[in-house]
């Protein structure tokens, strides 16, 4: 995909009930939107946009420079704010891919970002997201990791998204992947997917991608090779994600 092709969008709000307004958290003298928006921008592959369900959270993107738009606080989901915010900043659809990066994942890797547009060489692809192999024996059993029942095609490590779990899946003997929460989307898809009844197994589960599963729309999978990045949902998140950037940051 070329650089004029995707749209970045990053959704967030202040009314987390874990850990309140943790768009704003300071990691290392900046808040935790901010080092999100960094890596997107460092990834390279398109305007990055923060969705914001507050205007409070648009005017700090504002002053570090960046482009944020406010969108309706009552919105169900991210993927409801990324829609939203990709009809006030391209309401013409020039981009017909949209990334969805998650708010609180400030320990993202760039460089696997621009593997979430490798599957769409594939037509008939409508979302896209990544995995990485399960490496440590606590996530097979981890409900916080979200598995994956992949077909992957001939080893080229990308594959079809059969099912995602917090139980352990597929059974037997084999590889399994931890699926990382970012997603990216034909601009169709994402006007098709926000549209589309929650289902059951999306409420048992608790895992979106499994509304656009049951309704027929298809998900490939990159795996790539990376430190799984983790969101930050509590005090403790929080405090790992400082302790994991300060390992290597720069300011």
């Amino acid at each position: 995909m070329a650089q004029q092709d995707t749209l970045v969008v990053i959704p967030t709000r202040l009314a987390a009930t874990r850990l309140p307004n943790k768009p704003l958290a300071d990691i290392w003298g900046k808040p935790m939107i901010i080092h999100v928006w960094e890596k997107a921008v460092e990834a390279g592959i398109g305007p990055v946009v923060v969705a914001c369900g507050d205007e409070e959270i648009v005017k700090v993107v504002h002053s570090f420079g960046g482009e944020a738009v406010l969108t309706d606080p009552s919105l169900a989901s991210g993927t409801d704010r990324v829609k939203a915010a990709a009809d006030l900043y391209d309401s013409d659809e020039k981009f017909p891919f949209v990334i969805n990066i998650q708010g609180d994942i400030p320990t993202l890797d760039p460089c696997i970002i621009r593997h979430s547009l490798d599957p769409f060489v594939d037509p008939a692809v409508d979302i896209t997201t990544l995995g990485t192999p399960i490496k440590n024996p606590l996530e097979l059993t981890d409900p916080g990791t979200v598995k994956i029942a992949l077909s992957l095609y001939d080893n080229k490590m990308i594959g079809r998204a059969l099912y995602f779990s917090r139980n352990l899946i597929p059974s037997g003997e084999g590889a399994h992947y931890h699926h990382i929460g970012l997603y990216g989307f034909r601009r169709q898809a994402l006007n098709k997917f926000v549209n589309l009844p929650i289902n059951s197994l999306e409420m048992r589960e608790k895992l979106e991608q499994l509304r656009a599963l049951a309704h027929g729309m298809r998900i490939d999978v990159k795996i790539v090779d990376t430190e799984t990045p983790f969101g930050v949902d509590t005090q403790a998140d929080l405090d790992k994600a400082i302790r994991v950037i300060g390992e290597n940051y720069t300011g």
